[in-house]
């Protein structure tokens, strides 16, 4: 079976000619790491989640310049957001690159009252956004998880979106698994606390809200570990069925 062909991510879908230029990063990914000849076959991401495959036509200076020949849609996928309490150093980087693989559709980075980042500053969420991007090419996602500004418990209450199941990760909840089947939720929302925990308030404000606690297994998880687990369970439930169905996007 032949493999499928190294995928760019463009700004924008073809122009009437059926032409896209690849510019930046992308070109040097493309020309310098990967070394591909004129001819060469490649797929296009654009930002609407439609694929597009062509053949390199020809270089230029500072741009590729690539032939479209077909285009299509990509399946829709189920909308797991993922409201994660911002970390300290690289394991933000893992969680973020980890969760767009899994197929996570947004990240809402969260701030906690026990948390120790307050900020990450513009430089972090453009490198977050990086992240998301690389992950969803390497993983042939439709689209690139979207990674929002920080998020307080107020805002992500008053964010919470009509038929979206919303779950807060805790010690001694129901199994994640169980409450997806239950519910059959068209879109899930996935809070998870710092090292420290939601403190008491957190907990009584998501509850009064209507998010439901949900277990993970009895071991004590780290932040990120939680996170990854929680997104890959809902993943695979909903892409199963068991929660979503694509008749649900239409």
């Amino acid at each position: 079976m032949p493999s499928s062909p190294p995928r760019f991510a463009i700004a924008r879908a073809p122009d009437a000619s059926g032409l896209v230029h690849i510019e930046g990063a992308e070109l040097r990914h493309m020309r310098t790491v990967l070394r591909l000849g004129v001819d060469a076959r490649v797929s296009l991401l654009d930002p609407a989640g439609t694929e597009h495959h062509g053949v390199i036509e020809r270089y230029e200076r500072d741009r590729a310049v690539i032939r479209v020949q077909s285009s299509s849609p990509l399946p829709a996928r189920p909308q797991i957001i993922l409201a994660a309490a911002i970390i300290k150093g690289p394991r933000m980087d893992f969680l973020v690159e980890k969760a767009a693989e899994l197929g996570a559709s947004e990240l809402w980075p969260l701030v906690c009252a026990r948390g120790l980042v307050r900020s990450p500053g513009a430089e972090r969420l453009a490198r977050w956004a990086r992240l998301a991007l690389s992950a969803a090419k390497q993983s042939h996602s439709a689209v690139a998880m979207e990674v929002h500004a920080p998020v307080a418990i107020d805002d992500l209450i008053r964010g919470v979106r009509p038929a979206t199941l919303a779950i807060i990760c805790a010690q001694g909840g129901k199994p994640l698994g169980e409450v997806i089947r239950r519910v059959h939720p068209r879109a899930i929302l996935i809070a998870v606390g710092p090292e420290g925990d939601f403190d008491d308030a957190e907990r009584a404000k998501l509850a009064n809200a209507g998010f439901v606690a949900t277990g993970l297994g009895p071991n004590r998880l780290r932040s990120e570990t939680a996170a990854l687990g929680a997104v890959s369970i809902a993943q695979g439930m909903l892409h199963d069925g068991q929660g979503w169905s694509s008749e649900d996007a239409e």
